[in-house]
């Protein structure tokens, strides 16, 4: 796949469509930000144009958080690499940019791989404009095709490679042992690690490799796609309740260290005992160094 050759401009943020969005980890965003802010761009966002004159309008194919920090920011315009390309190809190569990434989310490439299969693209060919291995392309492929729900969250969540995630899959319920042996004695699976396998072996062949996602009407199997889009709400929610859980430790943080403060004021202390509010919430009272949780 070529394209013309390029030019850099200043671009209207408005003016940007994102093609491909996804969700961003808001901590590593927030660096992001802070960078740019400090340090100024470093790397201009690419875009491909659609139309022409004032009413020319832009889609992005790789910079998101870039794009998405300058907003951030008030900026109201964009360093962008201008490129020919048409949609599918500009889709295919921020496929590729993403994939392509030293560090992603599971889920994120996951996506990524099944989009560029989709598009007709053989597992060599993905793993060659990715620069991922072949095997890791195949396991990726494989996994999901096979609806392996359970498998693919332990991947994402570095409990086991792909290769052995693979393996797992492989095996029925009398080799998945030798498997896991396997595992162990090449050093892929030790430690915590290798009882999370055992864990999830077991979670697997009692309850089935999914999620208990709903069939489809009419005897249609769960397609990829399918697949995908409940992986990633449930992901998703998942780290909603860690970040309101963080939200929440900060809040008590900040009350237990408000108090801690006041409770060393005696007139403060003085008149809470002389309304009858001399006492804690435990979780407060637990929090607070040692001679103050008792006024």
């Amino acid at each position: 796949m070529s394209t013309a050759p390029s030019e850099i401009r200043m671009i209207p943020l408005d003016r940007i469509t994102i093609v491909n969005p996804r969700v961003r980890n808001q901590a590593v965003f927030g660096e992001i930000v802070e960078n740019i802010a400090a340090l100024g761009l470093k790397r201009p966002v690419t875009v491909t144009q659609r139309g022409s004159g004032e009413s020319a309008t832009y889609e992005l194919v790789c910079g998101q958080g870039r794009l998405e920090a300058y907003r951030a920011l008030g900026q109201k315009d964009i360093p962008a690499v201008v490129i020919k390309a048409d949609t599918e190809q500009a889709l295919v190569m921020s496929l590729v940019e993403n994939c392509a990434r030293r560090k992603h989310r599971a889920v994120d490439l996951l996506r990524d791989i099944e989009g560029l299969k989709r598009r007709g693209y053989q597992e060599a060919e993905i793993a060659r404009k990715t620069d991922l291995a072949p095997a890791y392309v195949k396991g990726v492929v494989r996994l999901v095709e096979d609806g392996e729900h359970r498998l693919l969250r332990a991947v994402e969540s570095g409990h086991i490679p792909i290769s052995v995630a693979v393996k797992i899959a492989d095996s029925d319920d009398e080799t998945v042992q030798d498997a896991l042996q396997q595992a162990y004695e090449s050093k892929q699976l030790r430690g915590q690690k290798l009882l999370i396998a055992k864990k999830l072996v077991e979670q697997r062949r009692r309850r089935g490799k999914g999620f208990g996602l709903p069939k489809a009407t009419g005897g249609r199997a769960v397609t990829p796609d399918a697949l995908l889009h409940a992986y990633r709400e449930d992901t998703e929610k998942k780290q909603l309740l860690v970040r309101k859980a963080e939200a929440t430790r900060e809040r008590l943080t900040l009350v237990t260290a408000a108090l801690a403060t006041l409770v060393d004021d005696e007139n403060f202390v003085t008149l809470l005992r002389a309304e009858g509010l001399d006492t804690l919430p435990r979780q407060v009272a637990d929090r607070m160094p040692a001679g103050r949780s008792a006024a």
